[in-house]
C-alpha cells in the first residue's frame, strides 16, 4: 500500500502529466492519447474470433439477464414500503495486460454493467507497444463500452478514479489486476473515492475429485490455472491415494508435452500446487469451505448432491465436463471472482454489483397516528424524543 499511495496522490494532483510519467516508467511506452473513442474505431479481426466473442457475449448476457432484480413493494400496517434498484452512473472495467490479453474480461465486466443500466462505461488497460490489439477493441465494442483508457497499474486506477484533464472519472472500478492494481482499488475504496467489486489476488482452482474422475483431465485443469502466472494456485483434494499419484504423474507429463509458458507453469505448480489426500470426501468439502476458492471443480460420482455441501466458493464447476476454462470464456457465468478466501464474504461479479437498493415509504395519516405511541417510547429511550418524537406527534 505504501508503494501505491504516492502514485495515487501524484495522479490526483497532476493529472495527465503524472500519468504520462508513470506510464513511461512502468510500461516503457506513452500513447499519443490516453483515450480511444470506440465510436470511431473499426477493428479488423479474424471471423473466427468475431464469432467466438459474439457467442461468449450472447451467453454472458443470457445468464446475467436473469439476475436483474424486480422492484418490489409491500403494505405493512397501512403503509406502503418498497425497494427500487438504481444503477451507478459510471464504471471503469480494468482489463489486465502484461503476460496475456483479456478480451474476455472486457465482456465479463461490461455486459453486466450494461444490463444494470450503467450509462457510462470505459475500459482501462495498459498501453501496448505498437497499436492497441484489435481483439480488445472488438470486445469492447461488442460489449457496449464507450471508450478505452490506455493506462495500467495503480496510475491507471488513479486516473479513472479521480479523473484527469483527458480522462473521465468513474464512480465504480472493477476487474482483476496485479497487486498494485488491487492495492490502489482497495485504498481508494476505503477513502470513499470509488466503489469496487472485490479484492483480487492470484488466480486459484481447487479440484475435489474421487476415482471416478479422469486424471488426465484433472491435471489439465490444474495446469490451466498455473498458466495464468507463477503465483497462481492449483490444488487437488481427493480421497484416493492412487488417483492422486496418477494426477501427479499426468501433471509432470503434460509439462513436458506442452512447453508453452513452461517455466511459468512449473514454478506455479512447484510453489503453489498441492495435492491433498483426505480420509474421505467429507473432509475434502470441509477443507474447501475453509479455503473458499475462486474456482471450485467437483468431479465426483455424486457431484450434484455434493454441491449442497459447499457454502464458500467464487464459482463452482460440476462434473467431468465442466472445466474452469468454460466459465473463463464461453458458458455465461462471470469470471471476475473473489480470491484469497474472499469468497467467504464476496460474490462473483454480476448485475447486482452495479445496483443500489433505494428503499421508500409512504406513511398514511391513520397509521402515523396509530404508531405514534411506539415512536414516542422508542425515541424517549434513545433520548431523541424532543425532535424525533415531536416530528411525528405534530402530524397526529
Amino acid at each position: 500500500m505504501d508503494l501505491v499511495k504516492p502514485i495515487l496522490e501524484d495522479v490526483k494532483h497532476r493529472g495527465d502529466a503524472a500519468l504520462r510519467e508513470y506510464t513511461r516508467k512502468f510500461d516503457a511506452v506513452v500513447p499519443d492519447s490516453f483515450v480511444v473513442d470506440l465510436s470511431r474505431s473499426n477493428p479488423k479481426i479474424d471471423s473466427s474470433l468475431e464469432i467466438a466473442l459474439g457467442k461468449a457475449a450472447e451467453n454472458i448476457e443470457a445468464f446475467h439477464r436473469i439476475q436483474i432484480p424486480e422492484d418490489k413493494e409491500i403494505l405493512i400496517h397501512g403503509n406502503r414500503l418498497g425497494i427500487r434498484h438504481t444503477p451507478v452512473e459510471s464504471v471503469s472495467v480494468y482489463a489486465p495486460g502484461g503476460k496475456a490479453l483479456y478480451p474476455s474480461t472486457i465482456l465479463m465486466g461490461v455486459i453486466p454493467a450494461k444490463l444494470a443500466g450503467v450509462k457510462n462505461i470505459q475500459i482501462v488497460t495498459p498501453p501496448q507497444q505498437g497499436a492497441l490489439p484489435d481483439g480488445l477493441v472488438a470486445a469492447a465494442k461488442i460489449a457496449g463500452a464507450d471508450r478505452i483508457i490506455l493506462a495500467g497499474g495503480a496510475q491507471g486506477i488513479a486516473a479513472v478514479s479521480y479523473g484527469t484533464e483527458s480522462i473521465p472519472s468513474s464512480e465504480f472500478v472493477i476487474g482483476p489486476g496485479n497487486k498494485f492494481v488491487t492495492a490502489a482499488k482497495v485504498y481508494l475504496s476505503g477513502q470513499g473515492v470509488i466503489g469496487i467489486d472485490s479484492p483480487a489476488g492470484p488466480s486459484e482452482v481447487l479440484v475435489i475429485a474421487d476415482d471416478c474422475a479422469n486424471p488426465v483431465w484433472v491435471a489439465a485443469d490444474l495446469l490451466s490455472q498455473a498458466e495464468h502466472g507463477e503465483d497462481s494456485v492449483a490444488i487437488l483434494c481427493t480421497d484416493s491415494l492412487s488417483f492422486a499419484e496418477k494426477v501427479r504423474a499426468e501433471v509432470e507429463k503434460a509439462l513436458l508435452e506442452r512447453p508453452k509458458r513452461g517455466e511459468m507453469k512449473r514454478k506455479s505448480i512447484e510453489d503453489h500446487g498441492r495435492i491433498f489426500v483426505f480420509p474421505n470426501l467429507e473432509e475434502c468439502f470441509a477443507f474447501s469451505d475453509l479455503f473458499a476458492p475462486e474456482h471450485l471443480e467437483i468431479q465426483t460420482k455424486n457431484y450434484k448432491e455434493d454441491l449442497k455441501k459447499i457454502k464458500h466458493a467464487g464459482s463452482v464447476f460440476l462434473g467431468n465436463y465442466s472445466p474452469v476454462a468454460m466459465g473463463d470464456y464461453i458458458s455465461g457465468t462471470n469470471h471476475i471472482l473473489p480470491t484469497a478466501g474472499a469468497a467467504r464474504i464476496y460474490s462473483s461479479l454480476g448485475v447486482s454489483t452495479f445496483l443500489k437498493r433505494v428503499t421508500w415509504q409512504e406513511v398514511s395519516k391513520e397509521s402515523l397516528a396509530d404508531l405514534y405511541p411506539h415512536v414516542k417510547v422508542l425515541s424517549e429511550f434513545e433520548g431523541l424524543d424532543e425532535e424525533h418524537g415531536t416530528s411525528v406527534k405534530i402530524r397526529t
